[in-house]
């Protein structure tokens, strides 16, 4: 079903919102949904931590049927290492040195200027929430 004209202009300005809010998650956001939802996630990662996974649980089978617990307990960390590495996104170099930059409304990174400074923000995330909610009922009224 889409979305009302009204409807369109709110989620634009909560879009416009976010980038203004938190640069950085909104390109994470931008990245993962042009990705189909696979937020960076590598098949080879995932296939290589799905066998170490599985060889782990081979390892927790022979430990038990040996009575050798260090042998499980081996395969059972090798279980828990493969599926949380697996299932962990990779990330870009630029998100290992912490220096994406700012996320112009074209959705390109650009580098911070020496003298660019985020303004102060004013209360909480909720009172800005509400702040915003109710500027824009009274603008839609």
């Amino acid at each position: 079903m889409p979305l009302s004209d009204h409807e369109q202009r709110v989620l634009e300005q909560m879009e416009q919102a976010l980038y203004a809010e938190d640069p950085r998650l909104a390109s994470q956001l931008k990245r993962s949904a042009s990705a189909g939802g696979a937020a960076g996630l590598d098949r080879r990662r995932l296939v290589l931590g799905v066998l170490v996974a599985l060889g782990g649980l081979a390892l927790v089978a022979v430990g038990v049927m040996s009575s050798m617990i260090w042998i499980g307990a081996i395969g059972f960390l090798a279980m828990v290492l493969g599926g949380a590495w697996a299932a962990s996104p990779t990330r870009s170099p630029a998100t290992r040195t912490g220096q994406l930059g700012v996320v112009g409304k074209d959705g390109a990174v650009r580098k911070p200027t020496a003298g660019a400074r985020r303004t102060p923000r004013q209360g909480t995330f909720m009172q800005r929430m509400e702040q915003q909610w109710d500027r824009r009922r009274e603008q839609g009224s």
